[in-house]
C-alpha cells in the first residue's frame, strides 16, 4: 500500500513549501499535463537520502514520478547524465520532464510500479534458495539483453572510472563498518595481514582480468531496479543508475546473479551467466573466448561486491538508522564463503571470516 499525501512527512517546512510551489507551477512552465497534487503518494525510498513520489495527471489517467533529493545530500547531475546515456543506448529509463536543480526536485516519466522482483514473486527470505520458473527465466534473459545494450554503448572518459582508488574505498567498508563497528572486533596483526593479502588478490583480479575489459557499469543491476513495463522497446526499464561508472565488464552480471535480496539456485546462476557471455561475445564485447576464465572473473568481482555490501548494510544500520538491511547479511556471508571455498588462494580469507562469525571452517577447494 502506498502512502497518501497526508502520510508524507516533511521535516523541513520550508522545503515542503518550496516543493508544493514547484509542483503547482509545473504545467505552466513545462510541457506536462496539469497534475493532481492531492494524488501525491510515496512510491519508494532507497538507501540514500532520495525518495520518490507518484502523482496523477488531473485528467487522462497518466501518472508521473517525482524525485525528492535534497541538494545538500544528493547530487542529481549524475542521474541526469546517465539517464541520457541509457536512452542513447536504447534502454528504457525515466525521461526527465522537469528539474528544479537548486531545490533537488525532478519530474520523471513513470515506468510503472511492478519491479522484476515483484513480478517473479520468488522467495526472498535470507535462508531461502529461489528456483525460478520458465517465465522468470525469460525475464532474466531480457535483463541480459538490456545489459548487453548498455555495455555496447560504452565509451571511455564519459563516466567516472572504477579504478583502484574507488575499489579500495568500497572494499574497505567491510573492515571499517562490518568488522570493527558492527561486530566490535579489532583485528590482530596476523588477521589484518590476511585481510590485506586477500584484498590485494581481489583488487588485482578485478582490475586486470579479461585484459582489463572496461564498459559502462550500472553498479546495482538487479531485479529490484528493473521495471517490467511490457513496452515495445523492451520488456524491462532500468532505475537507480546514478552511481554508474566505467569499469570491469564482470560487475553488472555478478550483481544480477548474486542478488542482494534474492538467492538463486546455482544451476540457474550458471545458465544465465553462460547465456549472457554468449550474447556478449557474439556482440563483440570483451568477455574473452574462455567461459571458465570469464566465470572466475565474475566470481571474484562478486566477492568484492559482497564484502562491500556487508560494510554498507552495517553502515546503513549504525549511521543511518535503517536496520532492515542488516537482516540480509547472512546471505552475503554465504556468498563470500561459497566463493572462498572454490579458490585455494582465498582459503585464508574464509578462515578469517569464520573467526569473525564464530564458525568452524570447512574447506574443499574447486580450484
Amino acid at each position: 500500500m502506498t502512502a497518501s499525501l497526508n502520510d508524507i512527512a516533511w521535516p523541513d517546512p520550508a522545503r515542503s513549501q518550496a516543493f508544493f510551489t514547484w509542483l503547482s507551477g509545473l504545467s505552466s512552465r513545462h510541457e506536462v499535463p496539469q497534475l493532481n497534487a492531492a494524488s501525491l503518494r510515496l512510491a519508494s525510498a532507497d538507501a540514500s537520502f532520495r525518495r520518490y513520489f507518484r502523482v496523477d495527471a488531473a485528467s487522462g489517467g497518466e501518472t508521473f514520478i517525482i524525485m525528492d533529493a535534497p541538494p545538500d545530500k544528493e547530487d542529481c547531475k549524475p542521474f541526469v547524465k546517465v539517464a541520457e546515456l541509457m536512452a542513447g543506448a536504447g534502454l528504457q529509463a525515466p525521461r526527465i520532464l522537469a528539474w528544479d536543480e537548486a531545490n533537488g526536485f525532478m519530474l520523471l516519466s513513470d515506468l510503472g510500479s511492478r519491479t522484476m522482483m515483484e513480478v517473479m514473486a520468488l522467495p526472498s527470505a535470507v535462508d531461502a534458495v529461489a528456483r525460478p520458473v520458465a517465465a522468470d527465466h525469460e525475464l532474466y534473459l531480457a535483463a541480459t539483453d538490456a545489459l548487453v545494450k548498455w555495455q555496447l554503448a560504452s565509451k571511455p572518459g564519459v563516466l567516472p572510472p572504477y579504478d583502484d582508488a574507488l575499489l579500495s574505498r568500497e572494499i574497505h567498508l567491510f573492515p571499517e563498518w562490518y568488522i570493527a563497528k558492527h561486530r566490535g572486533i579489532t583485528l590482530k596483526p596476523e588477521q589484518q595481514a590476511t585481510l590485506d593479502s586477500a584484498f590485494a588478490l581481489i583488487k588485482t583480479s578485478n582490475l586486470d582480468s579479461l585484459d582489463n575489459a572496461r564498459v559502462y557499469v550500472h553498479r546495482d543491476f538487479m531485479p529490484r531496479n528493473l521495471m517490467v513495463t511490457g513496452q515495445a522497446e523492451g520488456p524491462l526499464g532500468v532505475l537507480d543508475f546514478q552511481d554508474a561508472v566505467y569499469g570491469p565488464i564482470t560487475y553488472d552480471i555478478a550483481s544480477l546473479m548474486r542478488d542482494a535480496f534474492l538467492t538463486l539456485e546455482e544451476d540457474f546462476v550458471l545458465d544465465i551467466t553462460i547465456r549472457y557471455w554468449q550474447k556478449a561475445r557474439k556482440a563483440g564485447l570483451p568477455v574473452g573466448d574462455d567461459f571458465g576464465e570469464f566465470y572466475r572473473a565474475v566470481e571474484w568481482m562478486g566477492l568484492q561486491r559482497h564484502l562491500k555490501i556487508l560494510g554498507i548494510f552495517a553502515r546503513l544500520t549504525l549511521r543511518d538508522g535503517k536496520p532492515r538491511y542488516l537482516a540480509d547479511t547472512p546471505r552475503f556471508i554465504r556468498y563470500v564463503r561459497a566463493t572462498c571455498a572454490r579458490y585455494r588462494q582465498l582459503g585464508p580469507l574464509m578462515v578469517l571470516l569464520d573467526e569473525i562469525e564464530g564458525n568452524e571452517t570447512r574447506i574443499g577447494y574447486t580450484f
